[in-house]
This record gives structure tokens, C-alpha cells and sequence, in this order.
């Protein structure tokens, strides 16, 4: 059979161009001078914004800009990137997977944009961390179907943060958490400084049952290997031959709901505050709801601290808080996000009071 090439009335010969190679229409550019994405994805309180961060400061992370998306009313995760990343954007308020993503490809656009002006640093890579309820599915549909996000973009590795010390009762409990790990190429076991033998044992192999050709990855202290976030592994080099293709299996978006009576809301104050009383009220919704607490997290204007004490809350654990030595900003209003199941943000509010007034 002759080479397509060589068909005297052959697609190519009706409809000749210049960018035409053999097998079709040519990239605008070669693969490697497209910007490489990586997508962090991990259900709430997996640890990806502190594996990130570390990421950022470290030598191989210089030149990276970041994407978060948030569950939630106030962009928490945001603003903590913000002094690490050469650029960071916030994508809105709750997840990639329900909202329009315009914003997405947006916010991807404008970057390159602003750096080329000279607004912003320059950058070679991009990191989306999504919120802790996304499903990456559209974010990857999103790369495959948008022909200029594509030409300009391309996913290198999709990873999932998972909590080493929680995976099981979160993966038993929450689909999205399933799902992230279903369609990463690596997964990373955090938290395993605060985990046992056999947590971290039932954590891989409840990712190996989920996802056998994924990669498994473990974090130490907070920190991974930074290869881990750019370094394709050969199930990205699979997917981005598919989806690079102009459809395939990742052009087909799957719905996914969120887990029922999830509630996120955020706390806000603009006097400083003593930690005693917000350290009691947490106490006891851990003792009492604890299960629920799916994740709390923000920063405190603690009274006598130069800087935002950082809070963090994931079921029944409770991170050590962390003095900032100054504001990311002007504003140095408390400001904490719950996510929450089956607690309503009168009956925190009425608890923290409760605690302060007991307090005085």
C-alpha cells in the first residue's frame, strides 16, 4: 500500500499546508518547548500545599508558578504559596470540577501573558494544586480538548497526596479521594513521620488495589524528592500520547458529586485574639465530632505574635501550629476555613463563643 504521501488525491494533497507533515497537522512548537503542568491533587488535609511549599523552596522549584483552587470561601493554601512561587493565582472559590473552567484555561493564558510583559517573573513550569474535593478528570479533559491550551501547555504528572495516617478511613469514606488516586500517575504517602508501620503498610497497599501501575512515593517530614514533581513516570508519557491526540479516554468527563452534607464556611476576625479559647473550642469538636472535622485550616492574630500563627485541623489530629515571622500581606484579619460534614457554622460560632466567654 503506498504512503499516504505518495496518493495523488490524498487528504493532504486536498487540503495542503504548510504545517501538514506526514501524519497531519504539525505542532506549533516541539514538545519540549511547551510549559510543563503538574497536577497536586489529595483529599483535604493530605498534606499537598506543605509538599508543595517545600517544593518552591528549594533550588529545582525556582522558576515555577502556581494555581490553587480551594473548597472554600477564602483562599488560605493561596496565600501561604504566595512568598514561595514566582507567581501564583487563585482559581475561585470551590472545585475545577464543578465550576466552568474557563477559569483554569484563563488564569493559564494570563500568566504567560504577564510574563511576557514582564509583569510577573519568568516561570518554566506550572503547578495546579486543586482543592481537596476536585476530580482532576475535567482539568485533564481541559488540556486535551483546548487546541491553544495545548499548543501552549502540556500535563507532565498528575500525583495524589494521600495521609498515610487517614487513608484508610478516608478512602473508605469519600469517593473523590478514590478518584484522585485512580487517575494519578504517582501517588505520594505523607505524614508518614506521625504514622505507624501498619498504617503506612494498609496506605500502599490500598493505593496498589486502587491503582497498580501508579508510582508510590513517600514524603519524609513534609518533603519529597523534587524530581517527583516534574519527572514524568511512564503512565504521563501514555496518557499525554492519548490526550495529545485530540480525545481518548481522558475526553470523556465523569460527574462526580460531592460527598453529601459537606459544608465549608470561614471564620473571620479582625481584632487580635488568645489562642486559649480557640484551642479549647477545637479540642472539644475533635472530641466530640472529630470525624467530621474533614478539614480546618487558616491563620490566627494571635495577640503578642509579630506573625500569623498557622492552625491545622484533619479529623482527630491536630498539627502543631506554626508562628509566621510576618504577614503575606496588609491584612491581618484571622481568617480559618472549616470543611465540615453535618456541622453548621452557627454551632461553631456559638461554641468559640462559649469558649471565650468561659475564658474572661
Amino acid at each position: 500500500m503506498p504512503a499516504v504521501t505518495d496518493a495523488p488525491y490524498s487528504v493532504l494533497n486536498l487540503f495542503p499546508s504548510a504545517s501538514a507533515g506526514r501524519f497531519g497537522r504539525r505542532r506549533r512548537r516541539e514538545r519540549g518547548a511547551r510549559i510543563p503542568v503538574s497536577v497536586i491533587t489529595g483529599f483535604l488535609g493530605a498534606g499537598k500545599t506543605t509538599l508543595v511549599r517545600a517544593f518552591l523552596n528549594s533550588e529545582q522549584g525556582r522558576g515555577t508558578a502556581v494555581l490553587v483552587n480551594e473548597f472554600g470561601e477564602a483562599g488560605i493554601d493561596d496565600a501561604l504559596l504566595r512568598d514561595s512561587a514566582e507567581a501564583t493565582a487563585l482559581l475561585g472559590n470551590g472545585c475545577l470540577c464543578c465550576n466552568y473552567r474557563s477559569d483554569l484555561q484563563a488564569a493559564l493564558h494570563g500568566l504567560v501573558i504577564e510574563r511576557e510583559r514582564g509583569k510577573i517573573p519568568y516561570f518554566g513550569r506550572v503547578i495546579i494544586e486543586t482543592s481537596g474535593l476536585a476530580d482532576p478528570g475535567p482539568i485533564l479533559t481541559t488540556f486535551a480538548t483546548d487546541r491553544a491550551l495545548g499548543g501552549e501547555f502540556h500535563i507532565e504528572t498528575v500525583m495524589a497526596v494521600v495521609a498515610a495516617v487517614s487513608a484508610d478511613s478516608t478512602l473508605d469514606r469519600f469517593i473523590e479521594a478514590r478518584r484522585q488516586i485512580l487517575l494519578a500517575d504517582r501517588v505520594v504517602l505523607a505524614k508518614t513521620d506521625i504514622a505507624d508501620a501498619d498504617q503506612i503498610a494498609r496506605a500502599q497497599a490500598r493505593v496498589r488495589a486502587l491503582n497498580p501501575r501508579a508510582e508510590i512515593l513517600t514524603a519524609v517530614n513534609g518533603a519529597l524528592d523534587p524530581r517527583g514533581f516534574f519527572e514524568p513516570s511512564a503512565p504521563a508519557l501514555v496518557r499525554t500520547a492519548i490526550s495529545g491526540a485530540g480525545g481518548g479516554f481522558f475526553a470523556e468527563e465523569v460527574e462526580i458529586e460531592h460527598t453529601d452534607n459537606v459544608r465549608s464556611f470561614t471564620l473571620v476576625e479582625h481584632a487580635p485574639l488568645a489562642f486559649e479559647p480557640f484551642a479549647r473550642a477545637m479540642e472539644a469538636l475533635m472530641a466530640l465530632r472529630g470525624a467530621d472535622l474533614l478539614r480546618v485550616k487558616g491563620w490566627l492574630n494571635v495577640a503578642g505574635c509579630a506573625g500569623p500563627v498557622i492552625v491545622h485541623f484533619v479529623q482527630h489530629l491536630a498539627h502543631p501550629p506554626i508562628e509566621l515571622d510576618r504577614w503575606p500581606g496588609t491584612d491581618r484579619a484571622s481568617r480559618v476555613v472549616f470543611i465540615m460534614r453535618g456541622i453548621g457554622e452557627r454551632q461553631v460560632r456559638d461554641l468559640l463563643a462559649a469558649t471565650r466567654a468561659l475564658h474572661e
